[in-house]
Formats: structure tokens, sequence, C-alpha cells
């Protein structure tokens, strides 16, 4: 049987945390979550995702910085990273990040469920 496909969401928000665990759980992938963005590769290189949703509003180093040190690295640099944000230019700063999708908040389940199969073509 194929391993679970990996998923990584960083987010700020606790409450956005424990739903997108919930539901991406409960679809059957394997998720790790964190609400910072501090040391970027270092947090994706000990998990090795298939995909990583992006908030913008991370303390410290934002969303846009983070997806672009992530773009920028030999060996991640094929992950996608699909940025999501309630921020109404949503897809303008998925752009300048260099991000492969993007994601409005509030989300609806399945809209979740279609961009991960779409990139990870599950």
């Amino acid at each position: 049987m194929n391993r679970n496909k990996k998923v990584f969401v960083f987010d700020d928000n606790a409450d956005i945390l424990d739903l997108c665990t919930i539901i991406l759980e409960d679809a059957g992938y394997d998720i790790k979550t964190s609400s910072t963005s501090n040391n970027i590769v270092d947090q994706v290189m000990a998990y090795t995702p298939d995909i990583i949703f992006m908030d913008n509003w991370l303390p410290d180093v934002g969303g846009i910085d983070a997806t672009r040190a992530l773009k920028r690295h030999g060996t991640l640099k094929n992950i996608p990273v699909i940025y999501f944000s309630a921020n109404n230019d949503v897809e303008s700063l998925a752009q300048q990040a260099g991000a492969d999708g993007f994601l409005s908040k509030p989300f609806d389940i399945q809209e979740l469920e279609n961009i991960i199969s779409k990139h990870l073509r599950t």
C-alpha cells in the first residue's frame, strides 16, 4: 500500500491548524502544522511533505519570504506551495511569493481537497 501523502500547514491561527488537521487526517493525509515559519527550510526538511499550505500573516518571517526561501532551495523547490490567506489579494500575494497556487480563507472543505488532488495528482 502507498504511504499517506504528507501535508504541512503553516498558519499562526490555532483554530485553522486544528481544522486543517481534522479535515486532512479524515481524508487520509498525514499532517504536520506550525504556527511559525522561522527556520522554514529546517522545518520542511525534517518532515519532507508532499504539499505545503502557507499563510501570509506569519510572525517574524512572513509567508512571502518563507515561500521564496523554499522555492530557492535545491531540494525543496519542487514541493507545491499553496498560498493560504484571508487577504483580499491572495492571488497577487501568491504570485509575489512564487507559490504554486492559492486558496482563499474562509475555504470550503471540497476546495481544500480539490487543490491537494490537483497538485498531488491523487
